[in-house]
């Protein structure tokens, strides 16, 4: 009995974060702004899934190493996958030349040009 509530809750957890995540996505103006929401709130919201999907499957006997599996995945790729498309934002609208010195003789680390063959 404690352990449906405590499914039922997560699985409730789990929409409300989906359902912020995908409004802060529509209604956030700057596109870094709707970088942050979705990879924030959906991913809280994906992990409460996935830890609803893995109690149910003790609770019938199971090994939950699918959940596992998905969750090592989601949390390695998600920070990745908002860098490069916080990279690609910054390189499509800001201009190298506006930039202040960095003062180490370096360039800034989002715009090191690439290795010239």
């Amino acid at each position: 009995m404690i352990w449906d509530l405590l499914i039922a809750a997560l699985l409730v957890i789990s929409g409300l974060f989906g359902l912020i995540g995908a409004f802060g996505l529509l209604k956030l103006r700057a596109p870094m702004q709707r970088l942050h929401a979705p990879t924030k709130a959906t991913t809280v919201g994906v992990g409460a899934a996935l830890l609803a999907s893995a109690g149910t499957a003790v609770l019938v006997g199971d090994a939950p190493w699918q959940e596992a599996m998905v969750a090592v995945f989601l949390f390695l790729t998600a920070p990745l996958t908002a860098l490069y498309l916080a990279k690609a934002h910054l390189h499509g609208t800001v201009d190298r030349k506006g930039l202040p010195p960095t003062g180490t003789g370096s360039d800034w680390a989002g715009f090191t040009p690439p290795p010239q063959e």
